[in-house]
């Protein structure tokens, strides 16, 4: 490609000047800073990733969306949508956030009349499924700007105590009965602002795909 003609007063050019550096310097300084170019523009561009929100899209009969930031898609839990987590630098792992289907048994009445009963079936299964697990509180609560229902606890996970809320969401609208099941794992002392259970998700990583989350 014919280099863009300069005028004799705007030059010289940058490329003019540091020519006869590059001409003189020997083949291993030269494949030296063309490797450590390379790995700038990789430095960069993770920079930049990490710097950008990730978009999640689910379709199907539930559709959904999250966006996050700071957090990696992962295999999900078995029956999972979907699951992004944080690992220390030793790997352990410090935040999950996974999606699982939910589907409410036939009910009359108010959806926030149901959830507070099918989420008693909900913790004796989340008891006999997680190691540890321990009940910490329960309640309504709002996603997305919809009712939803919050399961408080700690339990187990890979070795160690975690601080855990699910939150169970469904669209509003008469007799719903499939939604999902958000889960997300906070470690102690991964987030000083996260003491306990009714705190994950407020701040920090988690925060985001939770306030980002919508449904239907």
């Amino acid at each position: 490609m014919a280099a863009v003609p300069i005028r004799p007063e705007y030059g010289p050019t940058l490329g003019q000047l540091l020519a006869p550096r590059w001409h003189a310097a020997s083949a291993l300084a030269r494949r030296a800073t063309i490797a450590a170019a390379a790995l700038l523009v990789v430095v960069v561009a993770a920079l930049v990733l990490t710097l950008l929100d990730s978009t999640y899209s689910h379709g199907g009969r539930v559709p959904f969306s999250f966006s996050y930031r700071g957090l990696y898609k992962t295999t999900p839990e078995p029956g999972g949508y979907v699951r992004i987590d944080g690992r220390s630098s030793s790997g352990a792992l410090e935040y999950s956030f996974g999606v699982r289907p939910l589907t409410l048994p036939p009910y009359s009445g108010d959806l926030s009349g149901e959830l507070p009963l099918f989420a008693s079936a909900y913790i004796t299964q989340q008891a006999h499924r997680r190691s540890g697990f321990v009940l910490r509180g329960e309640g309504k609560t709002r996603v997305a700007g919809l009712s939803a229902y919050e399961i408080l606890y700690t339990a187990l996970v890979e070795g160690r105590t975690m601080y855990g809320r699910d939150v169970l969401l469904l669209p509003e609208r008469p007799g719903v009965r499939e939604g999902v099941s958000i889960v997300m794992l906070t470690a102690p002392g991964a987030n000083r602002q996260v003491t306990g259970p009714m705190e994950v998700a407020t701040s920090g990583v988690l925060e985001r795909p939770l306030r980002s989350f919508t449904i239907g």
